[in-house]
């Protein structure tokens, strides 16, 4: 088939194009303008259309597009007019995943460390919402087997059209709530019926949602207090380590640090273990490296070690915090800085209180612009909300070599070039701290 993807340079959209291009289609696309994943796309052997036209549109079977374009897209209207069938994302995974044995991860939280720990121990193809650091992409293709693992969205309520075989749920804290119009109730409704659809599940017992259908779903229950024990975090040719024991199935150690991090793969472990010898999921979780973006090790030396972390939300901000906070100690380093570029306006303004808890343990706080992903601008008073913190205010950050420099009206403030530095955000911010802004 032909199949054109309106949106293609965002991570959800490119992973769907991605993959069925790896299955034989004939993939083309578009975005607003061109990024490093529409030059990667193009490189794979995609027609990549920048900006999004009308003439884009040509002979396609159905037209794929992401939730944020709207319906007066020119390439929508084109589709349309020339009676194409065009599909939202959401709709699209009915066609995309229909005969493959998904299994798909869900929750506000860890979900593509869960899958892309998955993938490390799972034979399959798979489509997270992050970039894998063991195979340098957040698509793998498995020709060998109908095998899906899938990082299924709750924000656009996708996640229920995963056709999932077995559904792995972290927790369903709640999150993008303006999709579900602020209702809590349409919100778990949507949750019990990806949950139910799936024959296998494996659940978080003690999310406090999920827990409420201990006595009415049957699932393998994870009771993470009692279920994983004796944590400990250590260095493996320098890289950080959580080391755990789950229920009666030994040790295991996985990369990275924290307490969620055990988790996310204790719900893996149990994924797996239905076709997979204990022993060799033991083994192949060592295959896991960490995920893009995601305390992802961007710079190290002696003295100085740079990390850059998508976390935006205060919940995963917080718990990667206490993993900078144990990597430090480790490290022998006595100063972390964090760099925040706070992700919407909205997310912000709804999450503030939390928001001003989440970098207690810096010795200091160095606040970006808000990213507003197209929101227009509401004005908060960071200075004021965040005053017991050693706090300074910049415009952007540059990265030279192992380096940072603060900047602030176009001058250099100062320069980071000791201890554990980590920038959290969804936003530019990735780029600027890895220098490629």
């Amino acid at each position: 088939m032909k199949i054109h993807f309106i949106g293609i340079g965002g991570i959800g959209i490119s992973g769907l194009a991605q993959y069925m291009h790896y299955r034989g289609h004939e993939v083309s696309g578009s975005d607003i303008k061109d990024s490093l994943i529409t030059q990667k796309l193009r490189k794979m052997g995609m027609k990549i259309s920048i900006p999004h036209s009308s003439d884009a549109i040509t002979d396609q079977d159905f037209v794929v597009h992401s939730a944020i374009i709207r319906p007066d897209n020119p390439e929508v209207v084109a589709a349309k007019a020339k009676g194409i069938e065009v599909l939202a994302r959401r709709e699209a995974l009915l066609k995309i995943l229909d005969d493959r044995k998904v299994y798909a991860v869900a929750g506000a939280h860890g979900k593509s460390t869960t899958t892309a720990i998955l993938t490390a121990i799972m034979n399959g193809s798979a489509i997270i919402g992050a970039e894998s650091k063991s195979f340098g992409s957040n698509v793998r293709y498995d020709a060998t087997t109908d095998v899906m693992l899938f990082e299924a969205d709750e924000s656009d309520g996708s996640f229920i059209n995963s056709n999932p075989y077995c559904a792995i749920v972290i927790n369903a804290e709640p999150e993008h709530m303006e999709y579900y119009d602020y209702n809590h109730a349409l919100f778990y409704e949507t949750y019990k019926t990806f949950i139910n659809s799936a024959p296998c599940k494996v659940l978080n017992a003690e999310d406090p949602f999920l827990a409420t259908l201990i006595d009415e779903v049957d699932a393998h229950w994870l009771y993470p207090s009692k279920d994983i024990s004796d944590i400990e975090y250590v260095l493996i040719n320098n890289e950080p380590h959580t080391r755990f024991t789950l229920k009666d199935l030994g040790s295991f150690d996985v990369w990275g640090f924290g307490k969620h991090i055990a988790l996310d793969a204790a719900l893996a472990i149990l994924a797996a273990k239905d076709s997979m010898n204990i022993e060799k999921i033991r083994l192949n979780l060592l295959n896991f490296k960490g995920i893009k973006k995601r305390f992802d090790i961007v710079g190290a030396e002696d003295d100085a070690v740079i990390i850059d972390d998508y976390g935006h939300h205060p919940t995963e901000i917080k718990a990667t915090f206490e993993s900078v906070k144990e990597y430090a100690r480790l490290k022998g380093f006595d100063k972390i800085t964090a760099i925040w570029q706070p992700h919407k306006y909205s997310r912000t303004i709804d999450n503030l209180e939390e928001f001003t808890h989440c970098f207690d343990g810096a010795d200091e706080l160095i606040i970006l612009p808000v990213w507003a992903a197209s929101e227009t601008p509401r004005e908060i008073d960071f200075e004021r909300e965040f005053k017991a913190y050693n706090l300074t205010m910049a415009d952007t950050i540059k990265r030279a070599n192992n380096h940072i420099t603060v900047v602030k009206d176009k001058e250099d403030m100062q320069t980071l070039d000791k201890g554990l530095i980590i920038g959290f955000g969804a936003g530019d911010i990735t780029y600027q701290i890895r220098g490629t802004a």
